[in-house]
């Protein structure tokens, strides 16, 4: 991974556990936390909305974000304009959401995967590089 990419991260209570060790497994200092900050129950939309914004506004490169499926996270980062947030649950879709969709932020289903296996996709989908050409063209026609 490029230790000078720029990651925001964000979970609700779900995902807690599981963006503390992928926090501390990418040990770097251009990763910026916007919650949550404890098991306790929380709204996915209170994180998922700052760390799309981030990453849509260009402040960080990249975003992690992790639920209890990834689908809440998903759906709400996907409102924001210039963002792809892809659900991934395996290295193999990690890899593809890069290459094939130039997918900016990952979504982590936490009660459907080990640990081990969120910390290898977010890896895996940091250290991908997005293909374009056909890709390219397919990508820009998303916005609306």
């Amino acid at each position: 991974m490029n230790n000078t990419l720029k990651i925001a991260i964000g979970a609700d209570h779900a995902g807690f556990d599981y963006k503390e060790a992928i926090a501390k497994c990418l040990n770097t200092d251009s990763l910026k936390d916007f919650g949550t900050y404890s098991s306790a129950s929380a709204d996915y939309p209170d994180f998922a909305h700052p760390v799309a914004s981030a990453v849509e506004n260009g402040e960080f490169d990249y975003g992690i974000l992790v639920c209890g499926s990834a689908n809440g996270v998903a759906i709400t980062a996907n409102k924001h304009q210039g963002i792809r947030a892809a659900i991934c649950w395996n290295e193999e879709l990690a890899s593809l959401a890069r290459k094939h969709n130039n997918a900016n932020i990952v979504c982590i289903p936490a009660r459907f995967i080990s640990i081990e296996e969120a910390e290898n996709i977010v890896k895996t989908f940091l250290s991908t590089e997005f293909e374009g050409g056909r890709h390219a063209n397919r990508v820009n026609k998303i916005a609306c």
